[in-house]
């Protein structure tokens, strides 16, 4: 029932007002890192918006260069001047992706549609186009070495190969986050068979009590964000929306649109709390960076996600233009419904009837 337009349009206001509080709060904590050899606020503005730098930042800035200029010397790189031709290709396939999911075309066939095209065009590039990775090795001063030669058990020395062939195929599956699609199956297979259970939903009619029937008007709103906000960084937060469907089946468009930012901005919480977090902690593990840690996300995390939460969870019940009722629950007022070749309206339907018939079905 909920429109994607009608879904962003209602979105603004929060995210726009999570994103100010994000911002504001990022820079207060990691000013120092930041703005090295800042020594304060207005040291800081000056930098953002006047182009200044500290003599810590120049020297980083120059440090970078440096190696920017021993690697093009190294690999004689030239760097290509504006966006190339495949560039612009993938930049008009996204923007295609986007304009169908705004039209309402079916999100997996789309999704998966525009993947297939950028996965071949990748592959095409690739083959015909990029040059051959380069397996020379360097010494320490950035001097070639020679290839290393093997010898057999008699002493002949054994000639290289050829290269060994590499289909596109198995390039393309190298390239595959196995370990990131694993977690996924993994929490979508369990949080499933939990549901199976049914200790969520029990576990949601304790802990709502009387707000149950009313989860998302205020005071019970703000407690209902508390509960999503705890679970989320127990389970993650995506598992945690898969979870409320199956326990709130016939929750109303505006019920779902508190539910998805609340999950969405809960994630930040902690490192748990969403995956995206914990694919960017893995990401700049890769690179060597290992600073990216729960003890070290959390000073920001807890603050600011509690911050931003509250504030656009109370901008979104005040400023939202989504219904209140689902149509296909028969709840909106005025709306009309066959049955047995006769038109009712809503505003003749009790209680009563609802949970005579709705119920039954």
């Amino acid at each position: 029932e909920i429109k994607w337009l009608e879904f962003c349009g209602n979105m603004v206001a929060p995210v726009f007002a999570a994103s100010i509080i994000n911002a504001v709060m990022l820079f207060m904590y990691y000013s120092s890192e930041l703005f090295p050899g800042s020594s304060g606020l207005m040291e800081n503005c000056g930098i953002m918006f006047g182009g200044n730098r500290t003599p810590e930042m120049l020297a980083q800035e120059h440090a970078y260069y440096a190696r920017q200029a021993a690697q093009k010397e190294r690999k004689e790189e030239v760097a290509s001047a504006g966006w190339s031709v495949w560039s612009i290709i993938q930049i008009l396939i996204i923007v295609c992706f986007l304009i169908f999911f705004a039209m309402g075309f079916d999100v997996c066939v789309t999704s998966i549609t525009a993947g297939a095209v950028l996965m071949c065009i990748a592959s095409y590039k690739r083959q015909h186009f990029d040059p051959r990775p380069e397996n020379t090795e360097y010494d320490a001063e950035g001097n070639p070495l020679p290839p290393k030669k093997t010898y057999d058990l008699d002493g002949n020395e054994i000639e290289p190969e050829e290269e060994e062939l590499v289909t596109e195929s198995e390039t393309t599956l190298t390239e595959v986050d196995y370990g990131l699609l694993m977690l996924f199956i993994g929490q979508f297979i369990l949080i499933g068979s939990f549901n199976d259970t049914g200790v969520p939903q029990e576990f949601f009619r304790l802990t709502m009590g009387s707000c149950a029937a009313q989860m998302t008007s205020v005071p019970c709103l703000y407690w209902f964000v508390l509960i999503i906000t705890v679970l989320s960084n127990i389970a993650s937060n995506v598992p945690v929306v898969q979870m409320l469907a199956a326990t709130f089946p016939y929750a109303t468009p505006y019920d779902w649109m508190q539910v998805s930012f609340s999950a969405t901005i809960a994630g930040n919480l902690t490192m748990l709390g969403s995956a995206a977090n914990m694919i960017v902690a893995f990401q700049a593990a890769k690179v060597g960076d290992r600073t990216f840690t729960s003890e070290r996300h959390a000073p920001f995390g807890i603050p600011s996600t509690i911050i931003a939460l509250y504030a656009g969870t109370f901008l979104l019940d005040r400023f939202h233009f989504i219904p209140e009722c689902s149509e296909k629950l028969m709840r909106c007022e005025g709306q009309k419904y066959y049955e047995e070749g006769r038109i009712y309206n809503t505003n003749d339907i009790d209680d009563d009837w609802y949970d005579d018939n709705w119920n039954n079905e």
